[in-house]
């Protein structure tokens, strides 16, 4: 559920008229309700209390900073997939030993600065990332934390390019091989500690089957490991699905009690799961991202044209694929919505597209949407998850701003980027430079000289 309504005609985010936002912060814009975002955490606890779990927020799905310290402030862990993001984490607030570091190619300053900062473990993807974080943690005399992530190699039918959990992925360890491969470690590998087992078997999956099936098949390999290691937590990953297609309706109680009882809830989730874990006696790792802040965001864009040819219609608006690529890179769904209703009462069939050089710059194709003019605003939602956090300056594209709203206030999580910025770690070699260009240099004047290649900064 979500607090995206429109009221006296009018888009809303909690008690803010959208519009009022857009005309203090410009287009595009993307504009997060914290109340929903605190209460998809709560569900989450209160449906899967018998577990005594621990939500370790997937901060890859929305790392802005205001977001990281609200989570923080609830008490709950991070998954995180680099050492800037665990960086984050702690600027944030968050706490380190709450982390869990995911992610198939750490690196070994990554692995020194996380068993410096002490998180709480690494998921484990070959054996080759063992031996580094062994020998690591032996120089700086630790013991390194680990659960090894299995392949449970069950496919959740979701998006090839978000499904984790089979033989054909980079992700995991194979099923098959994890006894063994735990026997070696307790004998062979002196730095390490065995905390725990993960396993996550891909994304936006809207069913409890997968996650039914995979942790049955799990569940035999986690109490042999149980009582042979003492691990103490099992890690069922994350993959929580949100609505997508009407997801306007989906922020209603009526929308989950009628076409969304069809569609997996926390209480659904736990229900299904729960009887199978709870008889472990293990602590429960969750890593949630989308499920918290997919439907909390949107992303409001302003039309620029409306191009009419003899094939379709073109919808131009100024939000690109640099701003939500999810489109152009899943062929994802977005509902799209007009900032003002009553402009619902027309419609026409048309091609949202945005102004990037690449026919991929696509945000619909041939879909029923309201009839808007140049000027008219709209809003694509749930794009809360993977929108901001995969932006980038192609096409010399600023970073659009982000805004958070509390109830009846709001304020920026993110300014607009300016133009300029988006090239301020670059410069010109003096070798290229013209003689008089090389000259006003030497006189003080301002250019984009670049100074002899420093040692990379670590942090």
């Amino acid at each position: 559920m979500h607090d995206f309504y429109y009221k006296n005609g009018t888009l809303h985010c909690e008690e803010v008229a959208v519009e009022d936002l857009v005309a203090q912060a410009g287009t595009p814009l993307y504009i997060y309700s914290q109340k929903t975002i605190v209460e998809n955490i709560r569900r989450l606890e209160i449906a899967l209390a018998p577990l005594d779990p621990l939500i370790c927020y997937a901060i890859k799905a929305n790392s802005s900073l205001g977001i990281l310290h609200l989570a923080a402030k609830m008490g709950t862990g991070f998954d995180v997939v680099s050492l800037g993001e665990l960086l984050k984490v702690r600027q944030a607030g968050g706490d380190t030993h709450k982390c869990v570091f995911a992610g198939v190619a750490k690196t070994i300053h990554e692995i020194t600065e996380s068993l410096k900062l002490g998180i709480y473990a690494f998921n484990i993807e070959s054996i080759p990332e063992l031996e580094r974080i062994n020998e690591i943690a032996g120089n700086l005399k630790l013991k390194a934390p680990i659960a090894i992530r299995v392949n449970p190699n069950v496919d959740a039918g979701t998006h090839s390019k978000i499904t984790t959990g089979t033989y054909k992925n980079k992700f995991g360890i194979a099923f098959e091989e994890i006894s063994d491969l735990y026997s070696r470690i307790a004998s062979e590998f002196q730095n390490i500690y065995i905390r725990g087992i993960q396993m996550h078997i891909g994304s936006q999956i809207t069913q409890p089957t997968p996650f039914v099936q995979s942790i049955q098949k799990m569940v035999p390999l986690v109490e042999k490991l149980r009582d042979l290691y003492n691990i103490e937590f099992f890690s069922i990953g994350g993959g929580i699905g949100i609505a997508y297609q009407d997801a306007l309706q989906s922020g209603s109680h009526e929308w989950w009690q009628g076409k969304g009882a069809d569609f997996m809830s926390p209480e659904k989730f736990a229900q299904a799961i729960i009887p199978l874990l709870q008889p472990l006696g293990l602590k429960i790792l969750l890593e949630p991202g989308r499920f918290i802040v997919g439907n909390a965001g949107i992303l409001v864009t302003e039309v620029q044209y409306v191009k009419q040819t003899p094939q379709k219609n073109f919808v131009v608006v100024d939000a690109g694929m640099n701003d939500l690529i999810r489109p152009a890179l899943y062929d994802s769904y977005h509902e799209i919505i007009p900032v003002e209703e009553d402009l619902l009462q027309e419609t026409f069939k048309a091609d949202v597209v945005g102004p990037i050089c690449e026919s991929a710059d696509t945000f619909c194709q041939d879909r029923e949407i309201a009839k808007v003019e140049q000027g008219d605003y709209l809003v694509l939602m749930s794009a809360g998850a993977y929108g901001m956090t995969m932006a980038c300056n192609y096409n010399g594209r600023p970073i659009p701003a982000e805004v958070i709203v509390n109830h009846d206030k709001a304020d920026y999580l993110r300014l607009r980027e300016s133009i300029q910025t988006t090239w301020r770690y670059e410069g010109i070699p003096e070798w290229l430079l013209f003689e008089d260009e090389k000259k006003q240099s030497q006189t003080g004047q301002p250019l984009p000289v670049t100074e002899p290649l420093p040692e990379s900064p670590q942090e």
